[in-house]
């Protein structure tokens, strides 16, 4: 059974959304603030998690800041805040989506249905069929463990960060749009804009150059999109 940690100091939202959820077949852990939900996550790591944004002694931004550090676990952000920055923000962080309050309970559930595809990919969609791994010089990306090593590092992504780099690795040298690339990573009924894919290219090269300070492989042709330069 798949489990969720609801995170949010609406007292509301928590009872209605966690008893809407379980009776979806998912088992929740709630949570009223993000001090008390870093030190359960990280004990025992949920399948996936939603973060209220505005929270009283860690806000939601804070909190995914914290947890990137330690895991990759799909990141759904809750807020009432219709702000364009803050969802960037977001999207920059690590987070995988973003629903803005108020949002209808099915849109959530379709949301959360959507962002666990992408993360058990075969599990989910019933696919047994192994996918290769992928090398591309120092590249190795292992998509049925999850697994990115760049030289020999391991580099830890976030689910629609992995699938971003798998859609250009796939083809090296091909230019992909932003367009192809939101195709590659999110499920066709979540919309995102260009600087969704922005943000996720932003925070990918910050990721590869922690372990490899040279790094230049993710190509911008600016006016057109991205492509995965092998040399």
């Amino acid at each position: 059974m798949t489990n969720i940690a609801l995170v949010d100091d609406d007292q509301n939202i928590l009872t209605s959304v966690s008893m809407f959820l379980e009776k979806e077949g998912y088992t929740v852990r709630v949570y009223h603030d993000g001090v008390t939900a870093l030190a359960a996550l990280t004990d025992i790591p949920p399948d996936l998690a939603i973060f209220d944004v505005k929270m009283p002694r860690m806000d939601g931004m804070e909190l995914l800041r914290r947890w990137r550090q330690v895991s990759n676990v799909p990141v759904i952000f809750l807020t009432s805040k219709g702000d364009e920055i803050d969802e960037a923000l977001g999207l920059t962080l690590g987070a995988d989506d973003y629903i803005t309050k108020p949002f209808s309970q099915r849109l959530l559930a379709g949301r959360i249905k959507a962002v666990l595809r992408r993360t058990q990919g075969s599990a989910i969609t019933g696919h047994d069929d192994d996918q290769k791994v992928i090398v591309r010089g120092n590249l190795t990306l292992d998509p049925n463990r999850h697994s990115c090593v760049w030289n020999g590092d391991p580099v830890r992504l976030t689910v629609t960060e992995f699938l971003i780099l798998q859609a250009l690795a796939n083809r090296p040298g091909y230019v992909k749009s932003r367009d192809q690339l939101m195709d590659a990573a999110y499920d066709d009924q979540i919309y995102v804009d260009d600087r969704t894919i922005d943000s996720h290219i932003k925070r990918l090269r910050k990721k590869f150059r922690m372990v490899d300070k040279e790094f230049d492989s993710i190509e911008t042709l600016y006016g057109v999109g991205y492509r995965y330069n092998n040399t």
